[in-house]
């Protein structure tokens, strides 16, 4: 049988494939329990180790929730689930790969930050100028980190696009520890990060979508260009 040989993975990838496919046709919805692990082999035609290795794939990527017990569910789909593999990437990534997602970061945050100037309420400055006194007011480098992490959260969040807030959220806090030691390694960075955020805020308040993205891109650009630096300072 094809699943016993070098076929496996390919058969397994057509599990993957048939179970996302009635996902997205709306046979199989978010939240719905999926049948055993034995119909849903037998239906496809396939061996139930094929089966079982395309429900544990699903499950990584978020697409299924295994609930002890209860069998097998859709999740709920939301981008936040869905790119949850992608933010494990962004965590653990070093040299080249980190400078590329800082460079993705480059591109998307300005422009969230665009959005955000149109869409950011009253509630949502107030929330910005607190995590900036915090920042100020921090001791170390990962509580001032912290702040700045809730700093962009709060802009991507106000950007309305829920899948972009995903993505950078999975972009900013995986990186959590590489800035830090940025933090530790720069000297000068937190001044320079406060008056980066300044100008963010300032054009945030007065609804300038271009001034926004300009800092925005100003801000990310600094980080870049200290990540560029990093391979040659550790050979």
């Amino acid at each position: 049988m094809p699943d016993d040989t070098g076929g496996r993975t390919t058969v397994t990838q057509r599990a993957i494939d048939e179970i996302k496919t009635r996902i997205a046709v709306g046979e199989f919805v978010p939240g719905q329990r999926l049948p055993t692990e034995r119909d849903l082999a037998a239906d496809l035609g396939l061996s139930r180790s094929s089966m079982r290795e395309a429900i544990r794939a699903l499950t990584v990527m978020g697409v299924l929730e295994a609930r002890h017990g209860a069998g097998i569910y859709v999740t709920q789909l939301k981008p936040g689930d869905l790119l949850e593999t992608f933010g494990v990437v962004a965590e653990i990534s070093r040299g080249d790969t980190l400078l590329n997602l800082v460079q993705v970061r480059k591109i998307l945050e300005p422009a969230a930050a665009a959005a955000a100037a149109a869409r950011i309420d009253d509630d949502g400055l107030t929330a910005l100028r607190a995590e900036m006194a915090a920042m100020e007011r921090a001791t170390t480098a990962e509580e001032s980190v912290g702040h700045d992490l809730e700093f962009h959260r709060i802009i991507t969040e106000a950007a309305g696009n829920p899948v972009l807030a995903a993505i950078l959220g999975g972009l900013n806090s995986r990186t959590f520890r590489a800035r830090v030691w940025r933090g530790y390694r720069e000297e000068g960075v937190f001044p320079r990060t406060a008056r980066e955020h300044n100008a963010i805020y300032r054009a945030l308040a007065e609804r300038d979508p271009d001034g926004a993205r300009v800092a925005a891109a100003v801000h990310i650009g600094a980080v870049e260009e200290w990540v560029r630096r990093q391979p040659d300072e550790e050979e």
